[in-house]
This record gives structure tokens, C-alpha cells and sequence, in this order.
């Protein structure tokens, strides 16, 4: 595992002021989306709902842009155009593992950071 981190706050600490409060906010909301971003992706995928597996994606980038995350935003934004035209049915599986690895790792790096959050305001 590489040390080359995932996420980045800078963004958020611009949206925020740098506020750790509001910050704490967007990271629990984000956690929340994951889930939902997870099991959609999934579902949606083997289910063969590509309409909806693109829309989804497309949800999914927003969120994933708004922490630092932009070439897994990239990628999302590929995968939401392919499903538009139905092309390249074959490679939308390797993008959903592609957001899944690099969402574990992101949502790793958040929690260290909520954790700082706590120490920070306890």
C-alpha cells in the first residue's frame, strides 16, 4: 500500500472557512453517501439498470470531487457517458472495483481526520 493519500480537504476548507464543525458535517454526510454509493453501484450493475448505474455515477462524482478525489471523478463522469450510449458494457465493472478500492481508501483517510476533528474540539 502506497502512502499517496486519496482525498484532499482543500476544497472542502475553502466551501467551509476551514470551519472542523461543518467540516465533521460534510465527512458524516459523505459516509452516508457511501453506502448508498456502494450498494446502487453494485445493484444497479448487476441488475443491468445501466440508466440508473449512470446516474448514480454521476451523483457519485459530485461527492467524490468535493473531497480532492477528482480523477475517481474522472473516471465516474467516463463510466455515467458510457452508460448514456450503452457502450463498453465491459469495462463498467472495472470502474465500480476502481470506486470502491479508492473510496476504502478515502474513507480511511476521512475517519483519521474525524478523529483529529474530536481531539480537536473535545
Amino acid at each position: 500500500m502506497n502512502d499517496q493519500k486519496v482525498t484532499s480537504l482543500a476544497y472542502l476548507d475553502e466551501v467551509t472557512g476551514g470551519d472542523p464543525e461543518i467540516t465533521k458535517e460534510f465527512i458524516e454526510m459523505f459516509f452516508e453517501q457511501i453506502i448508498e454509493f456502494k450498494t446502487g453501484l453494485r445493484d444497479y450493475f448487476a441488475a443491468k439498470q445501466y440508466k440508473e448505474l449512470g446516474e448514480l455515477a454521476h451523483k457519485a462524482k459530485s461527492s467524490v470531487m468535493t473531497f480532492g478525489m477528482n480523477d475517481l471523478g474522472i473516471h465516474l463522469k467516463q463510466l455515467q457517458l458510457k452508460t448514456q450510449k450503452l457502450e463498453e458494457i465491459e469495462t463498467y465493472e472495472d470502474h465500480i472495483v476502481e470506486f470502491e478500492t479508492l473510496i476504502d481508501q478515502a474513507q480511511i483517510e476521512l475517519t483519521n481526520i474525524l478523529n483529529e476533528i474530536e481531539k480537536e474540539t473535545s
